[in-house]
């Protein structure tokens, strides 16, 4: 395929552009996909409980490490990144796993998850491309499709508070809530092009205005005052370390090493640049690994390339990876600014459950299109689909259903990520591998026929 280059001149994705330009591209991919680790830090916090200053901690923590990882997946040093248009993030499956391990076991049994997994992705890299093909399309769509509803829901509480107590159904975070999706709908509609792009974002500061006019914004932590901060390693204290606890991250690891494969991939369609799967692919993987170990030690969840900013790309035509390097340059400098993390952090949680209800509602239509790329006119695809759906929303739609299994058992049944990843996996091996082979040993030879 001809690129359009010659061997004096380097590949788009190569170039350099000038500085305020970089910068100013590179602040719109942080616009962009900075919805993503606010929401995600905001829900471990109410999910968890955590006091503002932890809350803070942690969201200087995950823009310091997107900053990071966006960096490292868009140079590409020692073989750890794919040097394509990248950032990375928190949040997703992720997310939903490590807020399950956390509420069971503690959030030291979550962060040391996180640290098995990271070292696991290093370890099962070698073997992945033999592992590929027990996680087609149909069993990736049906895992995203369930995170997607996962999350919505998460979000949904973060709305209208958690049954039982007293914040239940509050009027007013309904209205916030609602008012924030309803101006992102709007932004969306009335808006094109860059500006629509940010809809979300814009959406979220009109929600936050409305709550300031009702005095439902809070205070910013008081700190030392001082405009530089430093995240704080183990949050949450020294990490415990249980395998059995870990089994759903481990087993959504070997699913994110095939959907970074497809990042990477698009990622290079889209700037037309020629990459192979299987050299570049795991360069991407092991910048996930990295990523992850890193945002482990400071309480983090697992760290994932992002494809919004592929969008970006789409729109603005700019394919130039130093783009997405100015973008981790601003993410890392808004991490250690005392100031920018403490005002988002005043952010009620409402707002932010209303925009993580968008943000995470795109998840389950992007799992729902998946699946429709899944061959679904075959009736065996459809019939795993449906089996894998219904056992994986069991227990999101209906809480604590597992509540009297033994806890070692409650672990793998109560996180349904986990539950229709492997549901999806085996009943595609029994239906498209197991059960053809014995087929074809059960039919005669033509010699045998009359």
């Amino acid at each position: 395929m001809t690129t359009g280059t010659t061997s004096a001149t380097p590949h788009p994705v190569d170039q350099y552009r000038p500085l305020h330009r970089m910068l100013l591209f590179g602040l719109q991919h942080v616009l962009v996909m900075a919805a993503t680790p606010i929401s995600s830090v905001f829900l471990v916090s109410a999910t968890l409980g955590l006091d503002t200053d932890l809350t803070v901690n942690l969201l200087s923590a995950a823009f310091l490490l997107s900053g990071l990882g966006s960096l490292l997946q868009s140079l590409g040093p020692w073989k750890l990144g794919a040097r394509l248009p990248f950032v990375m993030l928190p949040g997703g499956a992720p997310l939903v796993l490590f807020l399950a391990i956390a509420e069971q076991h503690g959030p030291r049994t979550a962060t040391g998850a996180v640290l098995i997994t990271g070292v696991f992705y290093f370890v099962v890299l070698p073997l992945f491309s033999r592992l590929l093909r027990f996680f087609p399309r149909l069993v990736i769509g049906t895992m995203i499709t369930i995170v997607g509803v996962n999350l919505v829901k998460v979000g949904a509480l973060l709305v209208t508070g958690e049954p039982g107590t007293a914040e239940f159904g509050d009027p007013r975070n309904l209205l916030l809530g609602m008012a924030t999706i309803g101006f992102t709908v709007l932004l969306y509609l009335v808006f094109s092009g860059v500006l629509r792009q940010l809809a979300v974002m814009l959406g979220m500061a009109a929600g936050t205005a409305l709550a300031f006019a009702l005095g439902a914004v809070g205070t910013a932590p008081g700190g030392s005052g001082g405009l530089l901060q430093v995240p704080q390693p183990l949050p949450f204290g020294a990490p415990e370390f249980s395998l059995m606890a870990s089994l759903p991250l481990l087993i959504y690891s070997l699913a994110s090493m095939a959907e970074a494969t497809g990042q990477t991939v698009i990622n290079a369609e889209t700037v037309g640049k020629e990459v192979d799967a299987r050299r570049d692919a795991p360069k991407t993987i092991r910048g996930d690994a990295i990523v992850s170990l890193s945002g482990g030690v400071f309480g983090l969840p697992l760290m994932v390339t992002s494809g919004e900013n592929i969008g970006i790309v789409r729109v603005t035509g700019v394919r130039s990876r130093f783009v997405t390097v100015a973008a981790g340059l601003i993410l890392i400098l808004i991490g250690f600014c005392a100031p920018v993390t403490g005002l988002i952090s005043t952010i009620p949680s409402a707002v932010v459950g209303g925009t993580a209800m968008v943000v995470f509602g795109v998840i389950t239509v992007l799992g729902v299109q998946t699946l429709a790329r899944a061959d679904l006119d075959d009736h065996t695809n459809t019939f795993i689909a449906a089996v894998a759906l219904s056992l994986g929303l069991l227990p999101i739609l209906v809480p604590d259903v597992y509540a009297n299994f033994p806890d070692n058992a409650r672990i793998l049944l109560e996180s349904g990520v986990a539950v229709g990843a492997i549901t999806a996996a085996v009943l595609n091996a029994l239906f498209h591998h197991v059960r053809p082979r014995l087929a074809s040993r059960r039919t005669p030879t033509p010699a045998a026929e009359v």
